[in-house]
């Protein structure tokens, strides 16, 4: 049985917005703000991206806080060395 899909409520003033949460295979589940600015007219602030994903990849992870990058579920330097 797959699992029911999450939300996030967000509240501005009287309205209020859901907002869905996805599971990667890797790192922090993410906030799909996606319609965030068409259903209630704002956008997000982040400077310097730190807390933003800009693209969606199945095959690849990176957390550059921590120093990783995964290809496939491997480690882009154990791929380098044996390339």
């Amino acid at each position: 049985m797959a699992d029911a899909p999450k939300n996030a409520k967000l509240t501005i003033g009287d309205e209020s917005y859901d907002l869905p949460i996805h599971s990667p295979t890797a790192g922090p589940d993410v906030l799909d703000i996606r319609k965030l600015y068409g259903q209630a007219g704002v956008f997000t602030y982040d400077p310097g991206f730190t807390s933003t994903a800009s693209c969606d990849s199945t095959i690849t992870f990176i957390d550059g806080g921590e120093g990783v990058l995964l290809h496939r579920g491997y480690p882009i330097n154990q791929l380098a060395e044996k390339s």
